[in-house]
Order: structure tokens, then C-alpha cells, then sequence
């Protein structure tokens, strides 16, 4: 898949990001590479291949699913600087 000036200037319009023109052309060169490499990868054949999450063996470490006393509301909101009908109340975030 080859990536051109066009295609760059659009997506880093779309990301926010500021590139300066004569930056374009080598990042399309750049992500064309990269897409290229991708491809490549596409082609191995994976069939019957085990997916793997390291390359070590190792079983997940497990917990006894057990109750605590986590579930305290009032204990639980006490440590809170604010709360309001049994919620944390925080600072707005969003305009």
C-alpha cells in the first residue's frame, strides 16, 4: 500500500499533528515502508500456530476468589476529601 504526501497531510490534519510540508514526502516515503513491512508479515502462514503471550510457559497466577471487607460504603467514603450522597465528588474535567 503506498501512502502519498496527500494521504500523510490528511491523517496528521485528522491526529492534530503539525508537520511542515517539506516533512510530507519523507514521512510518506516512511509509513509507505512501514505498510510495506506489514504486508510482508500478512503473507507468513500462522495456521496450526499456538498465540503466545511470552515466550516462556508460565500459568497465570490465580487468587482464591474470597469476600473482604472492601465493601463498606461509609468506611470506604470516609477516606474521601468530598462526597455527596454516598459518591466520590471530584473536580469537573470536562468543559
Amino acid at each position: 500500500m503506498a501512502i502519498d504526501a496527500a494521504t500523510v497531510r490528511k491523517v496528521a490534519r485528522l491526529a492534530r499533528v503539525a508537520e511542515p510540508e517539506d516533512r510530507l514526502e519523507p514521512l510518506a516515503i516512511e509509513l509507505s515502508g512501514i505498510m510495506a513491512w506489514i504486508e510482508q508479515l500478512a503473507e507468513v502462514d500462522t495456521v496450526g500456530a499456538t498465540p503466545m503471550t511470552s515466550a516462556v510457559s508460565m500459568p497465570m497466577p490465580l487468587r482464591d476468589d474470597v469476600v473482604t471487607e472492601g465493601g463498606d460504603a461509609n468506611l470506604i467514603l470516609s477516606n474521601a476529601p468530598k462526597s455527596s450522597g454516598g459518591f466520590f465528588v471530584v473536580p469537573k474535567v470536562v468543559e
